[in-house]
């Protein structure tokens, strides 16, 4: 423990988010870090709990809590308080392909489970992370790790999303030699075009996918396989395939009018943004914009939270944001007790700017799209939504509308976040894998094989749509499984 009396000296200091009226003036990250002096203080905050919940990572309640990837949270906190940040950054990479990822985008679900947190405030996990990370990028610290041996075993990994890079950094770190096929024309998935820039800049994701093909990866970018390259290619030419294309067949909403123009999925709305954003700067023209219109966002996770950031960046006219759900309480509940996940209230950036810009939070609860409304052109023109609640028939809780509580809302532009339904069928058609009820791939429980000899699969279109942090978990550990298949054991944790 490096400071005994840390958590009663210290109070929990966060780094600073420039002001929402400032920072939708552009699309970069808009956090400023603390002093060395001020983050040794944060991590000095640590109590060395006899049982640190933070590095869990077990399902309590139907919800993970604590670190999915195990982090070592108490060690290299007590060695960022002791000044010691290369011992720290060595514990951190022990568990974590990529911290500058998941220091980011991640919910801190350490940070949740932190004992810290039970009479006080937790202990800032994940900023004390990125405060070790970008301190080894900016010191140089993080050089090409080249293997000394190859084994001579030859592994595709389809998709460089989290779990792909993840896979990838591992086993091209055990030997073997990696080549990643990704579809868009830069590497990343996920994190380059399904996370806005504000919150992950892209030169973070593009330095990490450089550094890896310094270290032997090679990445295949604007490369469809099924199309451009054959599966049957693949598996004469590799000794193993990851399958790791995420779970990226987004839900859609069926009602009448979804015919018409401006409806468009949140991940095409996101992607073109940031797609513009590298290529051309913005300008006029190559994405799609919200300027001057009336958004409606359907959904009220993070990707809705993204799309109304996003929106308010774009100089949108309002922007509203529906959730089926009712609201979460501000503070946990009795029957939410700790360690378990908080089911609680939370106001992300996107829903501050947009309250800071319009007047109001831009939530509605326990509403949805009934109808798409379309002008004489067929161009969308307003959304009529429904008041919905659950009622109980046959000892089942139903979802039914409430009568009379239809209103209708100017909208020229819908954005539809309300999640995912598996992968796209085309991969898994392509290399003939089965399928499980909710359209992932299928495996054994616990493990990565498939049931097509020396395919594997990892990620989001393994276990469903779920969180980077979960995904990197994922990408080491169907590393190990191939390390296995193709070696007779493995050294890979």
């Amino acid at each position: 423990m490096g400071k005994p009396t840390g958590f009663l000296e210290y109070e929990r200091c966060e780094t600073a988010a420039s002001a929402p009226l400032e920072r939708i003036q552009h699309f970069k990250e808009f956090h400023a870090e603390l002093s060395d002096e001020e983050r040794r203080c944060q991590a000095a905050r640590c109590m060395d709990c006899g049982v640190p919940f933070c590095q869990n990572g077990k399902m309590l309640g139907g919800m993970i809590s604590g670190c999915p990837l195990n982090n070592l949270i108490p060690e290299w906190n007590e060695l960022l308080y002791r000044d010691k940040k290369d011992q720290a950054l060595e514990r951190l990479l022990e568990t974590n392909n990529f911290p500058e990822f998941t220091s980011r985008v991640c919910p801190a679900l350490c940070e949740k489970a932190c004992i810290c947190g039970v009479h006080d405030s937790p202990v800032t996990v994940r900023e004390n992370e990125r405060a070790i990370i970008e301190n080894a990028f900016a010191k140089g610290h993080i050089k090409p790790r080249i293997p000394a041996a190859r084994s001579g075993k030859k592994i595709a990994v389809i998709g460089s999303g989290p779990s792909g890079l993840a896979a990838a950094d591992s086993l091209n770190r055990r030997g073997h030699n990696v080549t990643v096929f990704e579809r868009s024309d830069r590497p990343g998935g996920l994190l380059m075009y399904g996370i806005p820039n504000m919150k992950l800049e892209k030169d973070i994701v593009l330095r990490r996918t450089a550094l890896m093909e310094l270290e032997g990866v090679e990445f295949r970018t604007g490369c469809n396989v099924g199309s451009d390259v054959s599966a049957e290619t693949l598996l004469e030419d590799f000794d193993a395939v990851i399958l790791a294309c995420g779970s990226s067949q987004p839900r859609d909403i069926n009602s009448p009018g979804r015919d018409a123009q401006n409806i468009y999925f949140a991940v095409d709305f996101l992607t073109s943004t940031t797609k513009s954003l590298l290529d051309t700067g913005l300008a006029e023209g190559t994405f799609i914009s919200a300027k001057d219109k009336n958004v409606i966002v359907i959904g009220g996770g993070d990707t809705g939270n993204d799309c109304v950031g996003t929106a308010v960046r774009h100089g949108c006219a309002s922007v509203t944001q529906l959730e089926m759900m009712p609201k979460l309480p501000d503070i946990r509940a009795a029957n939410n007790p700790f360690p378990e996940y908080p089911r609680v209230c939370k106001t992300d950036y996107g829903q501050e700017e947009a309250a800071a810009v319009f007047g109001s939070d831009p939530r509605i609860y326990e509403t949805t799209v009934k109808e798409f409304i379309k002008d004489e052109n067929g161009a969308l023109c307003a959304v009529r939504t429904v008041k919905v609640g659950f009622v109980n028939e046959d000892g089942k809780r139903t979802l039914r509308e409430v009568e009379g509580s239809e209103q209708v809302l100017p909208c020229e532009l819908c954005l539809i976040a309300a999640g995912f339904t598996g992968c796209q069928n085309f991969v898994s058609d392509a290399f003939g894998v089965e399928l499980t009820a909710r359209n992932n791939v299928s495996t054994e429980n616990g493990a990565y094989a498939t049931n097509v000899p020396k395919v594997f699969t990892a990620g989001d279109m393994h276990i469903g749509q779920s969180l980077v942090v979960r995904a990197i978990r994922e990408g080491r550990d169907c590393a190990a499984a191939v390390d296995k298949y193709l070696m007779g054991y493995t050294n890979i944790s």
